[in-house]
């Protein structure tokens, strides 16, 4: 048997390597290296295939958490509340703008924030000092935003989409963005729209805060080189990483559908093997299958059988935040978030790329019985 690996960027780059390599070549011939066309053409581009009114380039997917926060005024004396399931950058993020982060525990079908947790923690002790939810749109779904946004609104609350690995999903016929104030992108080389390195973006509808977030990532500039009307960083999308992603917008949706066929194929492949749950789709939702995503009780024995036969996996995630030692000091202990402790318990990320074969999916599943 071939080894399959847990992901293969290079299938979708090899086809378009020479446009690749001839863009990149002409910004170096001149020097064309920070800002410039290709970054406004890119957040316009991008802007309307998220179907938002504007988007703003940054440097990473980090950043962008970090300028939505700063434009949305987040700050010392504000908590934010995070699903405990998900990549630690999202709750850093919180922090690094002085803000004190708090967990919530996941929904098991569909692993993203509980809106019933959020109203739970809302109307407790600790809820006052809540200024915002960013909810997590995990493995290519997104979360319940009609109930989240529901609950944001009733308590006064700012909600910022983390959409990390959501680009082009949609809920109810609306992509990231549409329920939020403002949806956070990393175009990190392994999402479904990846950089050749760094790089990420904000989208938002609200004119405000997006002269907020485009000041914020370059410095507090607005137009003239070395007039500041606030303090910023330097947060910007490199010129060619915005080249590289142009280049790729026009083939996502392709992309994208490739993944739709392959999930859709593995489900039919894997639905019969009773040790193992499958990825639930929300009513109303349409995923964009960013990770494959399974449970089972049984991983460990997955495992070494997909050792065995070369075949690459993925945990996500394996700690949850919790029980992150970076989080000690809030004094959370294992059993109090019981639904993410579960499922880092169980989940399996099988491999999955867009052009992954049929005898690649068929192979994975004689993996699982032999």
């Amino acid at each position: 048997m071939d080894r399959i690996p847990f992901s293969n960027l290079f299938d979708a780059i090899s086809p378009l390597y020479d446009e690749y390599m001839n863009k990149i070549g002409e910004l170096i011939r001149n020097t064309d290296f920070i800002g410039g066309q290709e970054v406004d053409l890119f957040e316009k581009e991008f802007a309307s295939w998220t179907e938002s009114k504007y988007a703003v380039g940054t440097a990473n997917g980090t950043d962008s958490l970090i300028i939505a926060l700063k434009a949305l005024g987040i700050g010392p004396g504000d908590t934010v509340l995070v699903p405990d399931h998900t990549f630690i950058a999202t709750a850093e993020a919180v922090t690094m703008v002085g803000a004190n982060v708090d967990f919530i525990d996941i929904e098991e079908d569909y692993y993203t924030i509980d809106p019933k947790k959020i109203a739970e923690y809302l109307e407790g002790p600790k809820g006052k000092s809540v200024k915002a939810i960013i909810p997590v749109h995990l493995y290519g779904q997104m979360a319940n935003m009609p109930e989240i946004v529901k609950t944001a609104k009733q308590y006064g609350l700012f909600v910022i989409e983390d959409s990390a690995q959501a680009h082009g999903s949609r809920l109810n016929g609306h992509q990231p963005g549409y329920y939020g104030d403002i949806a956070t992108y990393s175009f990190y080389p392994g999402k479904n729209l990846g950089a050749f390195g760094d790089a990420g973006a904000i989208t938002t509808n609200d004119e405000a805060l997006y002269k907020k977030c485009k000041m914020l990532v370059n410095h507090g500039r607005w137009n003239a080189k070395y007039e500041h009307e606030i303090e910023g960083f330097n947060m910007r999308l490199d010129t060619i990483q915005a080249a590289v992603l142009r280049i790729k917008l026009q083939y996502i949706d392709e992309w994208t559908a490739l993944r739709k066929e392959k999930a859709k194929l593995y489900i039919q492949e894997l639905s019969q093997i009773s040790t193992i749950r499958v990825p639930q789709i929300r009513r109303g939702a349409d995923p964009v299958w960013h990770i494959f995503s399974i449970l089972s009780e049984n991983r460990d024995e997955i495992i070494e059988k997909f050792k065995a036969n070369a075949i690459g996996y993925g945990i996500h995630y394996p700690i949850p935040l919790h029980l992150q030692k970076a989080y000690n000091y809030k004094g959370y202990k294992k059993g109090d978030f019981s639904v993410t402790e579960k499922v880092a318990e169980h989940q399996l990320s099988l491999p999955f790329w867009p052009e992954i074969g049929l005898a690649q999916l068929k192979q994975i599943k004689y993996s699982f019985d032999h």
